[in-house]
């Protein structure tokens, strides 16, 4: 869970009582709703989380989960349109005829260009009419115009998230647009964001070698896992994307029994219970059609992987491991603070300063999510002149100390009290608050996770290190991923 440290925890818990504190509702649509009222500024951070990402969409359909992410902005029927009835008529034309456009691009060789060219321009011609009768950008207006900040969405391959901080007198704004976006999204330039996620996909992963990397890295960690998808999408699903399976995957995973809400901030909680279920309470909840996750075989031999790429060479190394709430997921944590957290972390002072090996270095616990089994992994970027090769027997040589030494009690004392103060920092803001309750809450069923977290750290001993480097820190359970210099 090293990855989501910084998603983790509020302020000192002998001032801040999660019990006391959190107010925890459920509605009678199943939504869970999580409220802390807090007077630190006249402002409310909100955080809504779908239990859905990149891990749930169907074979044939990747990336589908990060579009509709990028959809949702793009308005409801009373709000981004000027006429929605002339507009919904539009609308259809242009599914119809970008439908059949890709399905005839999908025939390759044997497409008729007369075809393509006459629905391309069909198409073309339609969009263009579109245009006069939406109003583009509206929500981002709306929510810019009465004061919002960090307005902004992300999508893994666990969770959909929707975020937003108001001024406090504008939480029933905020309900209004948001419960409007579950219940009416209308898909507006779905083609135009199609190429939009296309092109965002060529910057970060085919022109830039740490995407490049980290994509090919689970492709092999990960063989029958949907972790190993791109949250992006391979490029061939990603171009062929259609109207008619994201709003199924809509309806299956953006509803009111498959999402969380938290609200931290200057508010009382019975107003704004009454708030939520005023807007949220009339959707009615729908059956959750979950696609049936294939589990990761057990791994029985080392698996490598060489990415060739024209940037200097870097690497990761990553090993199987359980996800939380499971005991070992403590453990990793601790682990990742010993071997990188800060400059007297083992691997930074040894492999960094003392043998000059690397420019940089990093351990991170739970990639790329934390719903499933997931990854310990170690990144790092060798310094010129050395090679990827002298680092990994470097790196090699200190896990295989953290395996055979038990850690002193005060380098482990050091890495908990490290923990302790970053969990505690990220609580002091509403908005870390909020990004945390809603996390735990949408990933394990339970925000009472973050509660029991530091105690659950405070009981790891060196032998539990030793014990779970020993089983998981094999060579027979990772994955060495490599980048080199193309030759010219």
């Amino acid at each position: 869970m090293g990855l989501f440290i910084s998603l983790l925890l509020p302020s000192p818990l002998s001032s801040y009582n999660l019990e006391k504190q959190v107010h925890a509702f459920t509605l009678a649509n199943s939504l869970r709703l999580l409220i802390v009222e807090r007077h630190l500024s006249p402002t409310v951070s909100i955080y809504i989380r779908c239990r859905a990402g990149a891990a749930d969409e169907a074979d044939g359909k990747t990336g589908t989960a990060h579009l509709l992410e990028h959809m949702m902005f793009k308005g409801t029927k009373t709000i981004g349109t000027k006429d929605y009835l002339r507009e919904e008529k539009i609308l259809r034309k242009i599914e119809e005829a970008g439908t059949a456009l890709d399905r005839e691009r999908m025939k390759g060789k044997a497409a008729d260009q007369a075809i393509i060219a006459r629905l391309t321009l069909q198409l073309a011609t339609l969009l263009k009419s579109h245009q006069p009768l939406m109003v583009a950008n509206e929500i981002d207006r709306l929510y810019t115009k009465n004061g919002a900040v960090n307005l902004n969405a992300s999508t893994g391959h666990d969770l959909t998230t929707y975020k937003v901080s108001i001024p406090a007198n504008r939480i029933e704004l905020w309900a209004r647009i948001e419960s409007d976006r579950m219940i009416n999204p209308v898909f507006r330039e779905f083609y135009t964001e199609r190429d939009v996620v296309r092109e965002e996909r060529r910057q970060r992963t085919e022109s830039d070698p740490e995407g490049k990397l980290f994509e090919s890295y689970l492709s092999a960690a990960f063989i029958a896992h949907p972790y190993q998808r791109p949250v992006l999408g391979w490029p061939s699903d990603m171009l062929f994307l259609d109207m008619a399976y994201m709003e199924k995957f809509f309806k299956e995973t953006h509803t009111p029994n498959n999402t969380v809400i938290a609200i931290v901030g200057n508010i009382k909680p019975p107003a704004v219970l009454k708030i939520v279920e005023k807007y949220f309470g009339r959707i009615p909840p729908r059956k959750l059609f979950s696609v049936p996750v294939t589990e990761e075989p057990p791994q029985s031999g080392e698996r490598r992987i060489e990415v060739v790429f024209d940037a200097e060479p870097q690497m990761i190394l990553g090993y199987h491991k359980p996800p939380p709430p499971a005991y070992a997921d403590h453990v990793f944590d601790i682990l990742e603070s010993i071997l990188s957290s800060g400059r007297t972390a083992r691997l930074f002072k040894t492999i960094v300063e003392e043998k000059r090996l690397a420019e940089s270095i990093q351990a991170v616990n739970g990639l790329p999510g934390a719903r499933y089994q997931n990854q310990f992994a170690i990144l790092a970027k060798p310094r010129h002149p050395h090679i990827c090769s002298e680092l990994e027997e470097a790196i090699d040589l200190e896990l295989e100390r953290i395996k055979r030494e038990p850690v002193p009690l005060s380098e482990l004392t050091k890495a908990k009290n490290q923990i302790r103060a970053d969990f505690l920092r990220r609580l002091d803001s509403n908005t870390g608050l909020a990004e945390m309750l809603s996390y735990f809450e949408a990933l394990l069923g339970d925000f009472h996770y973050l509660k029991d977290y530091l105690d659950t750290i405070d009981r790891v001993t060196p032998d539990d290190i030793l014990n779970v480097a020993q089983t998981y820190l094999t060579r027979e359970n990772r994955t060495v991923a490599t980048l080199v210099r193309r030759k010219h």
